[in-house]
């Protein structure tokens, strides 16, 4: 839907709620006569938080996609909107450099090597000042402020010096890594007092948080106990998981309306109506585990447990910073494998593998969950992967099989998947041979108890999980403690 937007002109009223997040929850489209309108993004955060943000008054602080632009701010479907404006060398210092090439392999168990470049922290600091700054300014007096993932990691501790008054959350969307591979970071220490900056520091998984406390007593020097750190100016600062989730009765709508049903025959009839679909949907990236999961499928061709006529795999791969150089590579190398798969295995008119480094509509992506009979998520680390929970709220008829990373985070809540280590190979081969001949019962136990987990817990309970506990007031302690000392 794409929603009226004007330029304001006069200062923006303060905000009750602010969001504050690498993006602006729009994209951009630009007409034919040139004129430019915004569309609401597509994702379960901006669909969690848009009701939340109309009744209370809410703005979201994010940068609006295009670099050298110093945007107004504006309104979209009710939400005040503030741009957060970025150079060309900043978008790919901060970004591309800092939080994706350094930030990004680190949190992902160092999957591809991280590097660490001075000038890329430098930037990092820049921006992330000049969020704080934005939301220094909308938020209203005692508002809450509630920061989304890494690229932020600074601004708790920057718009506390600002706004001492404000309530401030954090949120990691992706893994925070143990002592181990964190203290590699040479600013391992700004980024903790970064987030200390919170009164809330929010991850995907209990274990998460509890890495986190164990570096800030390791590394910062703060008593720390359980899920709660006493700092010397008296504040607590508290950190646990919320694990995120979807819009799961948006999605089983979807699966559910005839548009989406008769392309999903459709996909079927296209790939020769095998009697197994195995799906695969993820960004193109080194953390998510393609080239393993396409291999072990090709294995198991190869040894002869099924043929091309028996079942295909649909693999996509959005395409995904192309401007980095570890992506490319691995873009190639797939292409490469794919290319190699499908001429050793493949019979004409029926490919093995039907790859598309492509991004789809909502509407597709359900089709292709509806079509589909095995659903294979084996990411080397994932902090959630909604994808996982898409799939199970679009099978509303409670069959189908999820093939599940136990390195994703959604492993801890869908238990009853076939759980694989996307490093055994042989595993990974044998869970995927099991979803392909289970019987109906066992499938249908499987997805029904998964069902219910993604249908209790949803994005709306996510988001208000969090905020109720950001809401609760965090009394000073009296407890004697020595300032930090350095490390």
């Amino acid at each position: 839907m794409t929603g009226s937007s004007r330029r304001r002109k006069t200062a923006v009223p303060r905000a009750d709620l602010v969001i504050v997040a690498n993006r602006l929850p729009v994209d951009r489209l630009v007409g034919a006569d040139g004129a430019v309108r915004w569309r609401r993004s597509p994702g379960g955060l901006v669909s969690a938080l848009a009701p939340v943000m109309n009744s209370q008054d809410g703005a979201w602080i994010g940068w609006p996609g295009d670099v050298g632009e110093d945007l107004e701010p504006f309104e979209n479907d009710g939400m005040t909107l503030v741009p957060v404006s970025m150079s060309a060398e900043e978008y790919e210092e901060y970004y591309e450099g800092f939080s994706n090439a350094t930030l990004w392999p680190l949190y992902h168990d160092v999957v591809a090597k991280p590097e660490f470049h001075r000038e890329w922290w430098d930037a990092y600091v820049t921006v992330n000042r000049r969020f704080a700054e934005a939301a220094a300014a909308v938020a209203d007096e005692g508002a809450m402020v509630w920061v989304q993932d890494y690229q932020l990691q600074l601004v708790p501790a920057l718009l506390r010096e600002l706004r001492p008054d404000l309530r401030i959350g954090f949120f990691l969307h992706i893994p925070f890594p143990p002592a181990e591979l964190f203290s590699q970071v040479p600013w391992r220490r700004e980024l903790l007092e970064g987030l200390l900056g919170a009164d809330l520091v929010g991850f995907q998984l209990s274990g998460a948080a509890q890495n986190f406390i164990r570096l800030v007593r390791q590394r910062v020097g703060h008593k720390t106990h359980r899920d709660s750190v006493y700092l010397p100016d008296g504040r607590v600062v508290t950190a646990k998981a919320f694990p995120i989730s979807i819009d799961t009765a948006q999605f089983e709508e979807l699966a559910r309306s005839e548009a989406v049903q008769a392309r999903a025959a459709q996909i079927r009839e296209d790939l020769g109506n095998p009697r197994k679909i195995f799906l695969g949907i993820d960004r193109l990236d080194y953390t998510k585990g393609i080239y393993a999961r396409l291999r072990a499928f090709s294995e198991l061709i190869h040894d002869g447990h099924f043929s091309v006529e028996d079942a295909t795999f649909v693999q996509v791969a959005s395409p995904s910073r192309e401007r980095v150089d570890q992506y490319r590579i691995l873009r190639d190398d797939i292409d490469r494998l794919v290319g190699h798969i499908n001429g050793d295995l493949g019979r004409i008119g029926r490919p093995a593998i039907s790859y598309l480094n492509a991004a789809f509509p909502q509407a597709e992506m359900a089709a292709l969950y509806v079509a589909s009979d095995i659903m294979v998520v084996t990411p080397f680390r994932d902090g959630m992967n909604l994808v996982a929970k898409e799939y199970v709220a679009c099978r509303y008829s409670d069959d189908g099989a999820l093939v599940l990373s136990e390195f994703a985070g959604a492993a801890e809540e869908l238990k009853q998947a076939y759980l694989v280590n996307p490093y055994d190979i042989n595993g990974m081969k044998a869970q995927m041979l099991d979803a392909y001949q289970a019987d109906e019962k066992d499938l249908n136990r499987r997805m029904k108890a998964m069902r219910r987990t993604v249908a209790e817990n949803d994005v709306e309970h996510w988001a208000n999980a969090f905020l109720a506990d950001l809401r609760v007031a965090r009394p000073g302690h009296a407890k004697q403690v020595k300032p930090a000392r350095r490390t």
